[in-house]
C-alpha cells in the first residue's frame, strides 16, 4: 500500500434540453482514447464543488453552476491509493453573469489531455461513454429528468462563521447584536465566495446581526448585490416567535425566484430543519442530523428543490458543505 495520501477529484455531468431532447457534455481524452464526463483532481486547499466547476471549464471551455449531486465513484489506483471522484448535475453559466465574473480565471486544458468536446443526446452518450461508472451517473441524470426532478433551484442555509465568544464580547464590549467574527471566522467568510458562486447564488438573505451579515458580506460585496435582512431570523425574535422563520424558509423552498443563500443562527436551525422536513421524503431528510448543533459554524446545508407538474415543490437532494480555511 502507498504511504501517499488518497486522491480526491470532482466533475460534473453538464446538461441542457435542445428541442425536446436531453443533451450532455462529454470530453475525449487522447491519452486513454475514451469518452468521459469532465473531471479532475483538486488543487491544494480547494473545496470539492469549486474543483468540479473549475475542472469542467478547463476541459470543456463551458462555465457551469452546480445542481444536485449525482454521487461519487471510488476505485484503487495502481499504487494502492484510493481515488474518490464526486459528481454533480450542472447547467451552463453565461459569461456575462456576476457569478461568473467573481470567479478566478480558468486556463484551458492542454490538447494532450482533452482533444474533443461534444454535446450529445443522452441516448448517444450511453453508447459512446467508455466507463461503466460514467454510464451509471448518466443513468441517474436521465432518471431524474424522466421524473421531472432534474431541473432544480437551490436554497443554501449557512450557519454564520466562527464568532467571538458571548462571554468575552459581553464583558463590556458590546451587545449580542454586534458580536463580530473572529479572524478565523473572517477567513471562513471569504472562502464562502467560491462555494457560493459554484451554486450560482445571486440572492442573499440573512439575520441583521453582525456575525451573520459579516459571513455573507464578502460574497455580497464581490457580487455587488444587496443583502436582504429579516428580523425574524435573529435569535431573540425566533425565541419569541419561531413560526415566521418556518414561513420564510418554506417560501424560499417553494418559490423559484433565484438561487439563494440564507445565513442564520444556531438556535433557528431546528425550525429551519422542520421546514426542510416538510418538503422532503424520508430518504432525503434522514441525512440531516436530528440533534444540536445541526450545523457547525461556517457549515452550509444545500437543498436542491424541484416541482413536478401539479405537485408541490419538493427537496430532491441535500448536501452539507464546509469551506476549507
Amino acid at each position: 500500500m502507498s504511504s501517499r495520501p488518497d486522491v480526491v477529484a470532482a466533475g460534473a455531468l453538464v446538461w441542457r434540453v435542445t428541442g425536446r431532447k436531453l443533451e450532455v457534455l462529454l470530453v475525449h481524452r487522447p491519452s486513454y482514447d475514451d469518452w468521459s464526463i469532465p473531471k479532475g483532481k483538486l488543487n491544494n486547499g480547494e473545496d470539492i464543488p469549486v474543483a468540479a466547476i473549475r475542472e469542467v471549464e478547463e476541459e470543456t471551455g463551458v462555465p457551469i453552476y452546480l445542481g444536485q449531486p449525482l454521487g461519487k465513484v471510488n476505485y484503487r489506483l495502481g499504487d494502492g491509493r484510493k481515488k474518490t471522484t464526486y459528481y454533480w448535475a450542472a447547467r451552463p453559466l453565461s459569461t456575462s453573469t456576476k457569478v461568473f465574473k467573481v470567479r478566478p480565471h480558468v486556463s484551458p486544458a492542454k490538447s494532450s489531455e482533452v482533444d474533443k468536446v461534444r454535446w450529445v443526446t443522452a441516448k448517444k452518450a450511453f453508447n459512446i461513454l467508455t466507463q461503466d461508472s460514467d454510464k451509471e451517473l448518466l443513468g441517474k441524470l436521465v432518471d431524474q429528468h424522466n421524473d421531472d426532478k432534474l431541473d432544480t433551484w437551490t436554497l443554501m442555509v449557512v450557519r454564520h462563521s466562527r464568532a467571538v465568544k458571548r462571554s468575552a464580547w459581553k464583558g463590556g464590549k458590546g451587545s449580542e447584536e454586534t458580536r463580530p467574527l473572529t479572524p478565523v471566522g473572517g477567513k471562513m467568510a471569504k472562502e464562502m465566495i467560491p462555494l457560493l458562486s459554484s451554486y450560482g447564488i445571486t440572492r442573499i438573505v440573512t439575520s441583521p446581526w453582525e456575525r451573520c451579515v459579516a459571513t455573507m458580506r464578502p460574497y455580497a460585496n464581490a457580487m455587488k448585490i444587496n443583502m436582504e435582512t429579516f428580523d425574524e431570523l435573529t435569535e431573540s425574535a425566533h425565541e419569541k416567535k419561531p413560526r415566521p422563520v418556518y414561513r420564510l424558509i418554506d417560501k424560499l423552498l417553494r418559490v423559484n425566484e433565484a438561487p439563494v443563500a440564507l445565513c442564520a443562527h444556531r438556535p433557528t436551525l431546528p425550525t429551519i430543519v422542520e421546514a426542510f422536513r416538510d418538503r422532503a421524503p424520508h430518504s432525503i431528510i434522514k441525512q440531516v442530523p436530528r440533534t444540536d448543533p445541526w450545523l457547525q459554524t461556517g457549515e452550509a446545508l444545500v437543498a436542491h428543490v424541484s416541482q413536478r407538474r401539479d405537485r408541490k415543490a419538493t427537496i430532491v437532494a441535500l448536501e452539507k458543505l464546509r469551506p476549507r480555511v
